[in-house]
């Protein structure tokens, strides 16, 4: 195979028919056989509540933009600003780059008004286009390292192939309707506000469809100048949204579905405007293309490094039928699309769409695939038509080794940018090769005034598409296109946080000082509260057959309720569960958390509110289909904590030690009020009460 210096002189011509043949020969791993049954839930275990609330302030507000040339037809795309990122650049000034997808590339001072810096629609019009797909327009801009001595930096925006007379470097074997361009800057004055300088256009991909082009273009911030990765520049390419049948990102003779790593100021290119890296992985490799790093891909959306540790290289994978992903991206990777979808097969000859997602072969070792670190799926309501889109995908972000916010150290900290949730996996927990996917956690938002808040809130729109930006040190920022608006991530606390101290109960576990709703029911060991017979449904609202009040002490407002339960109901029976009692005012003014091994039912395994009416579910966890996992599923003793802060209306319940809440709730129906223990018709018994809080007046 010549070298890659060899080859800058073929005719585009000879490189395309070239592509098309070697898509053809190049070897693809077989197709798994489909003898296994589909899977329908690939990943029950859905990201846990971590008790961590971070508080946030706006940072920024950006003027309104519209798509060009227009006109659009996908409401997705009509946004307040497409706001795609947020860094800082590398000159020591402070300020922030922000690309906006319709063309304008913003610079943001201390916070302050947003600066227009360079206008990247109205430099490449008419050809530059954003009326489609949801990634086209201006999609990224990163800095050179040492932009502030050569005043270097790199964007890339997409062109409609039909408004220009350039041709791709490199094209998928269908009609190219898009380019995707990456553009070199030189600013004659780094320091100046508004950009004035030369360009030059290094490399230009062409795609069949509208989405999944080029996502994201990128420096090793980690890499020093003596480091073999400094000053190469990655870049992450879709596959070009052909559909789960495009086996194009395991060809490799394409650039599409892979990552990418050139250098920008090397001249041994096809085109002669980039060099190619000798430690590519597959520089040597005939037929394939010198730039790929790693490969196998649908949308590789989003990659940061850990700047600590071993500076892991982290994407973030938007998945095609179920599967979200993040993974640790080595050189020569195959992350297995459209072979594989996450940890899962993935079926593209399936007839039903539906039954896409199968199991790994026994024998799937000898594909070499790397698998991902974390995942979640799609969790699609009840009655999904399974050919529309649930509504999820996956932003990458970054593993925090910043000084605001002590709690989030060492967390990969990432998101889902269509409902904004915000989620989390401890770094350490990221191991590569392991047969386990890293547990995934929900992190809460505050606003400034300190009212819990969601990413929805924030937006205030159902679609957030949520980014996440990184300054210089490190401390972590939140985007939304939806109103356009940037916030710093200031600080964290810990969820059901107040103070609980004061009066304290406890060895109370005699019969006078308990009010059971039928005592023939009960037993008092002296050392232990026992139902001892099933209770049964009553008139009135729907709530708690039987329970039974603690009389001795005072009533609570802000308080910590600590004990072991255990339910006696054989294990056999699913629906089993006890109750912990609190903020009780009356028989049918009270709230309850339900310990329950069945999470798939409305009643169970939940906090609820019983205010004179039936029994309302009011916690986090529960999204229609499932709640927090099961909190008791044998007969054995479990330590128990609920804390209630009725100020806030913050609710938290924990399980069998753990730092982090098996359950949160808030909700401030009930301001006070006596705590308790029952259950629906089972039996069950507790020992070693504690509770202690604000006693409030009788």
């Amino acid at each position: 195979m010549p070298r890659p210096a060899d080859r800058r002189h073929r005719p585009l011509l000879l490189l395309t028919l070239l592509a098309l043949v070697l898509s053809t020969l190049v070897a693809l791993p077989a197709a798994t056989a489909r003898a296994a049954e589909p899977i329908t839930d690939p990943i029950p275990e859905r990201p846990a509540a971590s008790g961590i609330g971070l508080t946030v302030e706006e940072y920024a507000a950006f003027p309104k933009t519209e798509p060009t040339p227009g006109p659009v037809t996908d409401p997705r795309l009509v946004r307040h600003a497409r706001i795609n990122y947020l860094s800082e650049l590398p000159d020591g000034s402070g300020r922030m780059a922000v690309p906006d997808l319709n063309g304008k590339l913003y610079l943001v001072e201390d916070g302050g008004t947003p600066q227009v810096y360079l206008d990247i629609s109205a430099t490449f019009a008419p050809a530059f286009f954003a009326s489609s797909g949801l990634g086209q327009g201006f999609g990224f801009v990163t800095f050179d390292p040492a932009f502030k001595r050569n005043g270097r930096f790199y964007t890339v925006h997409t062109e409609r192939a039909s408004d220009t007379t350039a041709q791709p470097d490199m094209r998928q074997a269908a009609t190219t309707a898009y380019h995707g361009v990456v553009t070199e800057w030189t600013a004659d004055d780094p320091a100046a506000g508004t950009f004035g300088g030369s360009r030059r256009e290094i490399l230009r991909i062409g795609f069949a469809g509208t989405i999944h082009g080029i996502q994201q273009i990128d420096f090793n911030p980690t890499a020093r100048p003596h480091d073999k990765d400094h000053g190469l520049l990655y870049l992450a390419v879709g596959d070009g949204g052909r559909g789960a049948r495009n086996t194009e990102p395991q060809s490799l003779s394409l650039p599409h579905g892979k990552i990418l790593r050139i250098d920008p100021r090397g001249t041994d290119s096809a085109n002669g405007k980039y060099g190619i890296p000798a430690a590519n992985p597959f520089t040597g490799t005939p037929g394939a293309l010198g730039e790929i790093y790693a490969y196998g891909m649908r949308d590789p959306h989003r990659f940061s490094w850990d700047p600590g540790g071993r500076h892991r290289m982290y994407l973030g994978h938007i998945g095609e039928h179920a599967i979200e992903s993040v993974y640790e991206v080595r050189a020569g990777d195959n992350l297995g699309w459209s072979e594989r979808e996450g940890p899962f097969v993935f079926d593209r000859a399936a007839t039903d769409p539906c039954a896409r997602i199968l199991p790994l072969p026994e024998d799937d070792e000898q594909y070499g695939y790397t698998y991902p670190l974390a995942a979640y799926d799609h969790d699609p309501p009840a009655g999904w038509n399974c050919t529309s889109d649930v509504g999820r995908a996956i932003v990458g972000g970054f593993v925090y080794r910043g000084h605001d916010v002590p709690e989030l150290r060492g967390k990969y900290v990432f998101g889902d940018l269509v409902d904004g949730r915000l989620l989390f996996a401890d770094a350490s927990d990221l191991r590569r090769g392991s047969a386990e996917l890293a547990r995934l956690y929900e992190l809460m938002l505050y606003d400034e005034s300190g009212e819990r808040v969601t990413m929805r809130d924030l937006a205030g729109d159902a679609r957030v598409d949520l980014r996440f930006g990184r300054d210089g040190d490190g401390e972590l920022y939140l985007l939304s296109k939806a109103n356009g608006r940037i916030w710093k991530v200031t600080g964290a606390r810990k969820f059901a946080s107040c103070d609980t101290n004061g009066a304290r109960v406890g060895d109370v576990m005699g019969a006078r000082n308990w009010a059971p709703v039928t005592p023939a029911k009960w037993r008092f060991s002296g050392s232990e509260v026992i139902l001892s017979e099933a209770g049964v449904q009553r008139p009135g609202p729907r709530r708690p057959f039987e329970y039974a009040v603690l009389t001795a002490g005072p009533s609570f407002g802000s308080v910590r309720i600590d004990a072991q339960v255990r339910i006696d109901t054989p294990v056999e029976i699913t629906n089993r569960d006890v109750i912990i009692v609190f903020g009780y005012q009356s028989d049918t003014k009270f709230l309850y958390a339900h310990l329950s091994t069945d999470n798939t039912i409305y009643p169970h395994n939940g906090i609820f509110v019983v205010n004179d009416a039936d029994r309302v579910r009011v916690e986090d966890q529960w999204n229609g289909t499932t709640g927090a996992p099961p909190a008791i599923t044998d007969t054995a003793w479990h330590s128990v904590r609920v804390v209630h802060c009725p100020g806030t209306g913050e609710i938290a319940v924990y399980v069998d030690g753990s730092k982090r809440p098996l359950m949160t709730a808030v909700d401030t129906t009930l301001a006070a009020g006596r705590v308790g223990f029952g259950s629906f018709d089972n039996t069950g018994r507790l020992r070693g009460l504690k509770v202690t809080g604000a006693p409030v007046g009788e």
